[in-house]
């Protein structure tokens, strides 16, 4: 396995930094696409509805999930207080600028915003500024997602001896699979059983797939190698798995934006 992990390693290659504003690059690297100015309201955000902050980077590298607590138009938001490591207040203050993202709808959203005051009582939340730019733009139908995730593949018919694998990128409609090149050939169908972790919670998911396409890396066949990428699409997917799957997507390109494909 060890083995495995790293020749999938050298399979990957660095994400390209980017300098452009914070809101344009995250609205362009979740959607894929040219990024738009848009309203307040078209992001439709509700009361509860889950956004991103990205606080500067003296005060963490982290990147933290807070929900709304409500807004007065044109003046200021309250959000729910960042954390980091899922549990320790970050130490943001007045003057602060964050960079939020949100998805809603089709649209993914990106603005920047200023702390206004830090407030503990009765809870830690924030006043933000009202944002005065918002960008945004489409997210693709099938946007995908660079992952690690480790999985157990065998073939649904013939010889089921079970493999392990890797699921370097993932959407909601299929995966490009790194594993040895005997695992399986084009046009055959697998099972393939792995977790998902959903805002701290796994999940297990057993989906079939299709192989649509096999091809070897070069630079790693030069090195002698044997571990090849498999395109996959999923087939006959459960309606839960299914939104398993997007869940797991949208989660990566809110938290991660560099690792849209």
């Amino acid at each position: 396995m060890n083995s495995l992990l790293a020749e999938q390693r050298d399979l990957e290659a660095d994400a390209p930094s980017d300098n452009r504003d914070e809101g344009q690059a995250a609205a362009e690297s979740a959607g894929g696409g040219a990024q738009e100015t848009f309203a307040f309201e078209a992001m439709n955000l509700k009361v509860g509805d889950r956004l991103q902050v990205q606080p500067p980077v003296a005060v963490s590298t982290e990147r933290s999930p807070v929900k709304l607590i409500g807004y007065l138009q044109d003046h200021s938001m309250l959000i729910t207080a960042p954390t980091t490591g899922g549990s320790v207040p970050m130490q943001v203050m007045p003057g602060d600028q964050l960079i939020m993202r949100v998805f809603s709808g089709q649209n993914a959203f990106g603005f920047a915003c200023d702390v206004q005051r830090v407030c503990k009582v009765p809870y830690s939340y924030l006043h933000i500024s009202f944002p005065k730019k918002i960008q945004g733009t489409l997210i693709r139908k099938a946007a995908r997602v660079r992952t690690k995730i480790i999985v157990k593949v065998r073939a649904e018919e013939g010889d089921t001896t079970e493999h392990t694998a890797v699921i370097s990128n993932l959407s909601a409609n299929g995966a490009l699979l790194d594993g040895r090149r005997t695992m399986a050939n084009m046009g055959d169908t697998l099972r393939l059983s792995f977790k998902l972790k959903l805002h701290n919670i796994e999940a297990e998911l057993s989906v079939a797939a299709l192989v649509r396409t096999v091809f070897d890396d070069e630079t790693l066949k030069q090195s002698g190698t044997s571990l090849a990428h498999f395109g996959l699409q999923f087939v006959a997917l459960d309606p839960n798995d299914q939104m398993l799957l997007q869940s797991m997507v949208y989660q990566h390109m809110i938290e991660r934006p560099q690792s849209v494909v």
